[in-house]
């Protein structure tokens, strides 16, 4: 945990100083501390704008998002036991792809573009709910069904958007925003993030034991009084939370939920007690690493997707073939 801590910091205070204009890290950190360490200011006013008006609101924002996106993914593949379960399987991220397409298709922007994907994003959720629910039950294989259901529908309206949306303005921007990226990162839009991620990821952290019971299976869980219908709503809630915000402010961004937990979980162990807290720093530290990648390894910011299928589909088959190694070894 420790390390995962270590390397986070690291990447926060790199993104800081990587861009198009460079600053050392001493210059970074003296910027950051200048209201409680002395120190003699000998950068430019431009430096000290770079890092505390665009890259700060950026990174953190980052961080959030990787956090937010790794801890639901870490506790839906717990729930469903399957470790290829990710967010997207409730179909959230497509409900709210389709409001944020939808906002920016009338011109709304900012807030309305915010609360736009967010609502469509529990609406999502919702949708799920309503169709997996059968005779006052709902089963997990059902759940699933229904989020892929639901997810395909709203895919589908987001083609639908695109497909009528001005060649010259609006779809530009709608598939821009749909490839992810936090460049229009800013503190007003961290404050609006925040406090939806950081309920979400309060809500995971301190249930998180409940998904080691979870787990087990319905009846198990249910022979040690555990409500499991109760109790696997409220992490799809949380779910839908953390991951409607992130698309809210950063646009789809794939894998992180997917590939981080199954990194975590081959380092600390499968105890969700310590593999929760322990996918949120490294999917922070991961996003936080491949935002900075996106901007400066080309001239033109690369789109998070892009990145982050291209490194997590190899670096999971890896981590795919050597947990099956593992299995295979016992």
């Amino acid at each position: 945990m420790g390390a995962f801590g270590l390397l986070l910091l690291a990447a926060m205070l790199a993104g800081l100083g990587l861009g198009r204009l460079s600053i050392p890290l001493p210059t970074v950190a003296a910027i950051l501390f200048q209201d409680i360490v002395p120190v003699t200011k000998d950068w430019s006013v431009l430096d000290e704008r770079i890092v505390t008006l665009v890259r700060a609101p950026r990174i953190l924002i980052a961080a959030l998002s990787g956090a937010a996106l790794a801890m639901c993914g870490a506790a839906l593949q717990g729930i469903f036991r399957n470790p290829l379960v990710s967010p997207q399987i409730l179909g959230i991220s497509s409900g709210a792809a389709f409001g944020g397409a939808l906002a920016i298709l009338f011109g709304y922007s900012g807030f309305m573009l915010v609360g736009s994907a967010f609502a469509f994003g529990v609406l999502a959720l919702l949708s799920v709910g309503f169709v997996a629910r059968v005779d006052g039950r709902t089963e997990t294989a059902t759940i699933v069904l229904a989020g892929i259901i639901v997810g395909a529908l709203f895919a589908a309206l987001v083609s639908l958007v695109q497909f009528v949306a001005d060649p010259n303005s609006s779809l530009p921007a709608i598939v821009g925003w749909l490839m992810g990226s936090f460049a229009s990162a800013t503190w007003p839009r961290l404050m609006l993030a925040a406090p939806a991620i950081a309920i979400a990821a309060i809500g995971l952290y301190l249930l998180r034991f409940r998904v080691n019971v979870l787990s087990l299976g319905d009846d198990e869980a249910r022979s040690f009084g555990v409500k499991v219908e109760r109790d696997r709503w409220i992490f799809f809630i949380l779910v839908a939370l953390g991951t409607g915000a992130v698309v809210a402010v950063a646009g789809v961004v794939g894998w992180v939920g997917l590939v981080v937990p199954h990194a975590a979980r081959l380092i600390v162990g499968p105890d969700h007690r310590i593999l929760v807290p322990a996918s949120a720093l490294l999917g922070a530290a991961y996003l936080v690493i491949i935002d900075t990648l996106a901007r400066t390894v080309s001239a033109s910011e690369i789109p998070l997707s892009v990145l982050t299928a291209i490194i997590g589909a190899p670096v999971f088959a890896l981590l795919l073939r050597r947990s099956r190694r593992q299995e295979n070894a016992r």
